[in-house]
């Protein structure tokens, strides 16, 4: 007895229908991860930028802190064109976030003409990163002039001065002259690459 051969069978498509939906997956996945990777780069990169600018700060810091020591015997009033203020201005807003778009902040490299306070611009050549540093530098007292003047609050610490026991008749009662120096308030702002900005503040004594 002859059999009659089978006929092949119809291809119903479902494993192209799942190998389909998988490269889809697939593909999605790697979209996914090429995603998360660019925005790890530019995570980094962002920080790196703003360590930078921070670096920058201090070196702002460091040339008002300069400029202070060999400034000592002319602190007691404004040098407003080198960023320099005998008084605390305690209504002054450093950073322009607390009141914006308001005339009580700081002039930063001409950002803000109307603002009572003038940044000193120290340039890009400060520490070599290519960052624009500027920095105000305020005396924390209340009024200008001298630190002893009846009228004036300044935040100071009393120090020990020099002295010389030779000529004492009894150096059990000898004491070394007491005197008080101030405390200034440094504000750096730091402009860097891709609008970058930065704030470094620091409370010295000269």
């Amino acid at each position: 007895m002859q059999t009659r051969p089978q006929l092949p069978r119809r291809q119903q498509g479902v494993v192209l229908l799942i190998a389909l939906i998988v490269l889809v997956a697939m593909t999605l996945a790697g979209l996914g991860l090429i995603r998360s990777i660019d925005t790890g780069v530019l995570v980094s990169g962002n920080i790196g930028y703003r360590e930078s600018a921070v670096a920058s700060g201090d070196s702002g810091v460091e040339v008002a802190r300069t400029w202070l020591i060999n400034n000592q015997a002319t602190l007691n009033n404004d040098q407003t064109a080198f960023g320099y203020y005998s008084t605390r201005q305690d209504s002054v807003d450093l950073t322009g976030n607390k009141t914006v778009g308001t005339a009580d902040g700081v002039d930063w490299g001409g950002s803000n003409p109307s603002a009572p306070v003038k940044a000193f611009d120290a340039g890009t050549t400060v520490d070599g990163t290519g960052n624009h540093i500027y920095y105000v530098i305020q005396r924390l007292c209340k009024v200008p002039g001298s630190i002893n003047d009846p009228l004036q609050d300044c935040t100071t610490i009393a120090v020990t001065g020099m002295g010389s026991s030779q000529n004492a008749p009894d150096y059990s009662g000898y004491a070394l002259a007491i005197k008080n120096e101030v405390y200034y308030r440094i504000t750096s702002r730091i402009e860097g690459p891709k609008g970058t900005v930065s704030y470094v503040q620091a409370i010295v004594l000269v």
